[in-house]
């Protein structure tokens, strides 16, 4: 909904951010041209956002049954599906964003955060992702990358 709304697409660790990114290249080697998009190095970012921020949890049922909302219609890379329920929680609520579960595995959380919620954020650290990465190699582990020839 980008004509009603900027956002930010997170995870709740490092290396689901690294799998989300290196999920694509499953079947293949691990090397480092998968770690560039658009000529400029994939990094990730620790942010932090208060406490007392409201995140929908689309995780909790009792979320979902107030919604109508259907885990499996949740769950869906089916943006015609999802942006419909984004922009009816971002117009319903002054909430900070929307935390939802992994495509990948369902016990780490993604979330959305809404451009309003910016100004509480800050940033903690930011680093470049490297083959030698902890994060990398747990993701390329996680998708069965096996490091290429160097």
């Amino acid at each position: 909904n980008p004509d009603v709304y900027g956002c930010l697409y997170l995870t709740d660790r490092e290396a689901a951010g690294a799998v989300e990114q290196l999920a694509r290249f499953r079947g293949q080697r691990l090397i480092e041209a998968m770690l560039v998009r658009r000529s400029l190095p994939l990094a990730l970012a620790a942010l932090d956002l208060p406490d007392d921020s409201e995140l929908v949890d689309l995780d909790d049922p009792a979320e979902l049954r107030r919604r109508r909302l259907r885990p499996s219609r949740v769950a869906t890379r089916d943006r015609v599906i999802t942006q419909p329920q984004a922009l009816d929680i971002y117009r319903d609520t002054g909430a900070a964003g929307i935390r939802w579960w992994s495509i990948h595995e369902s016990l780490w959380a993604n979330y959305t955060l809404f451009d309003r919620s910016v100004s509480a954020l800050s940033v903690a650290e930011i680093r470049p992702l490297e083959l030698g990465d902890p994060a990398v190699a747990e993701a390329a582990e996680f998708l069965g990358l096996p490091p290429g020839s160097t």
